[in-house]
């Protein structure tokens, strides 16, 4: 049995008990409901696997091994580089429905969709926007290590999802910037309010003092009315007995 007989048949039997893995059933149960999340674990494994064949290939003698290894990498990474625009398609689609989410608050948003928050979103998309890198690295016995460049341009439907993906990524940035004013006018106001409550005291002092000042003018206005009419009483006195005492004397001047 040949060394890519017993790798191929080693990878048959790791899949055959993987079931029986416990971690690994546990991590695909809680993204049983992510197809982002299957879809990218399936590349990081096939990538891994992938890999551990490239090393083999660059460490085996057998010139016959070495060249069917290189080509089974060749064909996984084409395979996968077909793969890729699906799982750009998945996370523009959740980064779509993240960001078109009417919610200001990234709590209620992740709660929304996906349990997600913002930034593991957005890492999402920048994974995937690796990837054809990562796949590119992987050496797979040809003269660069990478495919012609005509596979890897970029197609039209990957630079519409780089350029809305920029395009939303600027929209958060603006939603960002607002909510930061939005923060610094509610604690400005909070500022305001702490300082009018500072200023109440004072303001209630200034209240009393005015009140006190009120009540001591009405007083004196009170007292200054009562001496007024105190000295009138008197004037009037004077004055009338001023006028008796001529009447008087008019009547002794005629009486005799």
């Amino acid at each position: 049995m040949s060394v890519i007989d017993i790798l191929f048949r080693l990878d048959d039997i790791s899949k055959k008990y993987e079931k029986y893995d416990v971690e690994k059933q546990r991590s695909l149960n809680s993204s049983s409901d992510d197809a982002f999340a299957r879809l990218y674990s399936s590349f990081e494994s096939q990538i891994d696997a992938t890999l551990r064949k490239s090393e083999l290939a660059a460490v085996e003698t057998n010139r016959a091994t070495v060249v069917a290894l290189n080509a089974e990498v060749r064909r996984t990474k084409a395979r996968l580089m077909d793969e890729v625009p699906k799982l750009q398609k998945l996370a523009q689609k959740k980064l779509r429905e993240f960001l078109e989410t009417d919610i200001f608050d990234d709590d209620l948003r992740c709660r929304q969709v996906k349990n997600l928050t913002r930034d593991e979103m957005e890492a999402r998309t920048d994974l995937v926007l690796a990837l054809p890198e990562r796949i590119q690295a992987i050496p797979d016995g040809s003269r660069d290590g990478n495919f012609d460049n005509d596979f890897f341009e970029q197609s039209e439907e990957s630079n519409q999802f780089r350029q809305e993906y920029e395009m939303r990524k600027m929209k958060q940035a603006c939603l960002d910037i607002i909510s930061e004013g939005l923060d610094t006018l509610k604690n400005l106001a909070k500022d305001m309010n702490e300082e009018l409550d500072r200023q109440v005291p004072l303001i209630d002092e200034i209240d009393t003092k005015v009140d006190t000042a009120s009540s001591d003018l009405r007083r004196n206005n009170v007292r200054l009315k009562e001496t007024l009419t105190k000295v009138r009483s008197s004037q009037n006195f004077c004055v009338d007995i001023i006028l008796v005492c001529i009447l008087l004397g008019i009547v002794l001047y005629l009486y005799k």
